[in-house]
């Protein structure tokens, strides 16, 4: 009886996984990719290879914009996720749609996410530069905007260190290929494991499993 309490105390006493949860478009949905090479499946590899215990969750649709997403909320909450990375906008910057329609999609998507107690991250895009210089400037400014309103972790571009890098995107020059993923996991892992500390320590759970 004493053996099987010592082997149960310390089960009972292990955190179950973060669980992180990636809204976007097919930037996260990993279009093109074999599934264990698309975005949400290599962050939480190089996550685990860093001792941490996060489940990172693939909620990417391919061709969504914002408007989309924010449809999506209610069922992505079905898997219960304790944090939220916001990662859309491209579609609608592809599309031209207006700036400020993305943004308050956006703001209802944190605003919403919020309510339910879920933690927030918002990832960053910028606007293609054939529509010119007027649109870049009212499209690029937005994610800031959102991230100083409601107080989230802004992760300044999504495709740092990939976009208009032939070599790092597939033949249609938007969608990262398996390199492209790659750098871009490499580049936010730094802001995912320092907003990773942050929550643990905003609901008190070991910054480390």
């Amino acid at each position: 009886m004493l053996l099987l309490a010592a082997w149960i105390v310390p089960a009972a006493a292990q955190s179950p996984p973060v669980r992180l949860a990636v809204l976007g478009d097919s930037l996260a949905a990993g279009y093109g990719l074999k599934p264990e090479l698309g975005f949400t499946a290599r962050l939480e590899a190089a996550l685990r290879a860093r001792g941490r215990a996060v489940e990172v969750l693939n909620h990417g649709v391919s061709g969504d914009t914002t408007a989309g997403g924010v449809e999506r909320i209610d069922w992505m909450l079905g898997d219960k996720p304790d944090i939220v990375l916001i990662e859309l906008g491209a579609n609608d910057a592809l599309r031209g749609l207006d700036p400020a329609e993305a943004e308050r999609n956006l703001d209802r998507a944190v605003v919403r996410l919020k309510q339910a107690g879920v933690a927030v991250w918002l990832a960053g895009m910028l606007a293609p530069r054939n529509f010119g210089p007027e649109y870049a400037g009212r499209f690029d400014p937005l994610y800031g905007r959102l991230a100083s309103r409601h107080d989230v972790p802004l992760y300044p571009f999504f495709l740092d260190g990939v976009a208009q890098v032939p070599d790092l995107n597939q033949p249609d020059g938007i969608h990262p290929n398996a390199r492209g993923v790659e750098v871009m996991v490499d580049r936010i892992l730094p802001f995912v494991l320092q907003q990773l500390d942050s929550h643990a320590a905003s609901v008190r759970r070991p910054a480390r499993p």
